[in-house]
């Protein structure tokens, strides 16, 4: 197994660590950052968050540049950061951090795109990243690092940034999503039209 799918599976087993802490609230207690109280297990489980997004980013780059893509990697590298980006969304809006109206479309996107990468890549075809998407993944990294810091350094000056990092991500989900389907809507016409034959 080569390191960017070794970085990926690190990734994955990182995954059921966070989320535990995130739901068990343990080891119990607080820390103060900038005048504000942060839960010490999510400060724990943003550790981890932050560490595997940069898995995300080192994988990514060994792969393209030493030309070590697999179709493991292909298959794991996205889903690996769906399930920690989703995780996390769906337990801040639990704890009443984000509307679950976002983190809904935000789960919708999702799923739809990832459907999208199926039918493309069932004709042989790669949904390449564009910029709304990266923005969009940008955006939800950072959103999710400030919503989990509750919005500390901005509520000595009143200003959610943390809640509104997320609807930028949100508008860029929507954006990004619209676009993917627009650009590659020829796919739809040809499975609709195929399926009539």
């Amino acid at each position: 197994m080569n390191l960017p799918n070794k970085l990926t599976l690190i990734r994955i087993f990182l995954i059921p660590v966070f989320t535990l802490l995130l739901a068990f609230n343990w080891p119990a207690g607080y820390l103060t950052i900038a005048g504000t109280k942060v839960a010490l297990s999510w400060f724990i489980a943003l550790i981890i968050f932050i560490i595997a997004s940069l898995t995300d980013f080192a994988d990514g780059h060994i792969a393209r540049s030493q030309h070590l893509i697999t179709n493991f990697g292909k298959f794991a590298d996205p889903l690996a950061d769906k399930l920690l980006v989703m995780t996390a969304f769906i337990f801040l809006t639990a704890a009443g951090q984000i509307p679950a109206w976002g983190t809904a479309i935000i789960l919708w996107r999702e799923l739809a795109v990832t459907g999208l990468r199926l039918l493309l890549s069932n004709k042989g075809e790669v949904l390449a990243a564009a910029w709304p998407g990266k923005i969009k993944t940008n955006t939800q990294m950072f959103a999710i690092i400030f919503l989990m810091l509750n919005n500390a350094w901005f509520n000595n000056i009143n200003v959610p940034f943390a809640l509104i990092l997320f609807y930028v991500a949100v508008f860029f989900t929507i954006y990004s999503g619209v676009e993917y389907f627009y650009k590659n809507r020829a796919v739809f016409a040809d499975s609709f039209g195929s399926s009539h034959e």
